[in-house]
């Protein structure tokens, strides 16, 4: 008997995007361990340095609404560049910021060129990668998780020379990344119809995609509250917070490639949503409740349940509705992206006028409601059925011929 793995066996133009989107990824957990240094360099609270993310993920999420209307008049691999080159302006920019409010500006627009890249990204991988949109997808989260696991880490070892190296070091490795896309992927054909501009928010009137969508909002508020306010929390140096997010980011990786795609196959996808919620809620609490060596364990715990949730969420949304995958994409990341802007924000607002336990009970009830979104709605999810039975087939090994 012989058994293949699809997933290893793409293009060099699939690596290509892929390694860019580890980079473009890093940016998110980029500056976890340098929030402190920031704060204290630029003279800002943590609620001002907040708006790093704030800003960053805002933009994103409202620039996932034209990215099918670029990429559908300009071409995937024109949209990629746009988007990269954006990064590598704007990352570099960022590191030049004399104020936190340049900072805040400049993260805005890395934000911009990030939503052109990633939402074309995953396009643009689920086409040209072999074996299925399924291995695409477990590529894309893996490219996920690992970019966000080694972005705290890379982000303590130049920040602690100067915070604002990562800045420039993340310009660098998009610049490389644009040059492996110039140079191994071929130019991807326009669309043979234009996709207009209200395209993203029309799909969101399937009851599957907004079930899927509003669930992920209040998912990414957990994530996000855990992600940019627990930097603060442990009061460590950027060594400590970049070993600490690194730790978590690993688990990310994992659990999305390979944790979730087997409990998808044996619980459902609904099922694996529900658990995952349930034991990110629980390590929330805990964040609320430990002293410091709790908090650090439930910080890196928590990597797995948001690694299940993450591939769990996105490969709803890309099979949930019979929207094209590009505009499926957009306007649940529009959605779940705003999870991602309130929280930082919010959390760090919570914890200067009531104490540094509330955000995290905040994050715990944003599961709840996540898991009661998807409850109440149950009946518009029943295509991810049929998704998980093919994915149960898919599992059967292939056997050789003569063996």
């Amino acid at each position: 008997m012989h058994v293949q793995s699809p997933l290893l066996r793409q293009p060099l133009s699939v690596w290509a995007t892929a390694f860019a989107a580890v980079v473009a990824f890093m940016g998110i957990g980029l500056v976890d361990p340098i929030l402190p240094a920031i704060a204290k360099n630029l003279a800002a609270s943590p609620n001002q340095v907040s708006l790093l993310f704030t800003s960053y993920f805002l933009i994103t999420a409202v620039a996932m609404l034209v990215t099918g209307w670029v990429s559908s008049r300009i071409g995937g691999k024109r949209t990629l560049l746009i988007g990269l080159a954006l990064v590598v302006v704007f990352a570099g920019l960022a590191g030049t910021s004399d104020t936190v409010g340049q900072l805040v500006g400049f993260r805005a627009g890395w934000g911009l060129g990030n939503a052109l890249f990633v939402a074309t990204a995953l396009a643009v991988i689920v086409g040209a990668a072999s074996g299925g949109a399924e291995s695409a997808i477990i590529l894309y989260e893996a490219a996920l998780g690992l970019g966000i696991s080694l972005g705290p880490l890379v982000g303590a070892l130049l920040g602690d020379m100067n915070w604002r190296y990562p800045f420039f070091g993340t310009a660098a490795l998009m610049a490389i990344g644009f040059l492996l896309i110039t140079t191994l992927l071929r130019r991807t054909p326009k669309p043979a119809a234009k996709t207009s501009l209200t395209a993203p928010i029309r799909a969101l009137r399937h009851g599957g995609l907004s079930t899927t969508a509003f669930s992920a909002l209040f998912y990414n508020y957990a994530f996000f509250t855990v992600l940019a306010f627990t930097p603060f929390v442990l009061d460590m140096d950027a060594h400590g917070i970049g070993l600490v997010f690194f730790g978590w980011g690993v688990l990310v990786a994992l659990s999305s490639v390979f944790v979730a795609p087997r409990l998808q196959r044996r619980l459902g996808t609904i099922h694996v949503m529900y658990a995952a919620l349930v034991l990110l809620a629980v390590f929330q609490l805990g964040l609320a409740v430990f002293g410091h060596g709790g908090i650090v364990a439930c910080t890196i715990l928590s990597g797995i349940p948001i690694g299940m949730n993450n591939t769990a969420f996105t490969e709803a949304a890309m099979e949930v509705s019979d929207s094209p995958r590009p505009v499926a994409s957009a306007g649940y990341n529009f959605v779940r992206w705003l999870g991602g802007a309130v929280a930082p924000y919010a959390a760090t607002k919570l914890a200067e006028h009531l104490n540094a336990s509330v955000p995290y009970v905040v994050g715990a009830a944003c599961c709840a409601a996540a898991i009661g979104v998807l409850g109440v709605r149950r009946r518009h999810l029943t295509a991810l059925e049929r998704v998980d039975i093919d994915h149960t087939f898919q599992d059967v090994p292939a056997v050789s011929p003569g063996r």
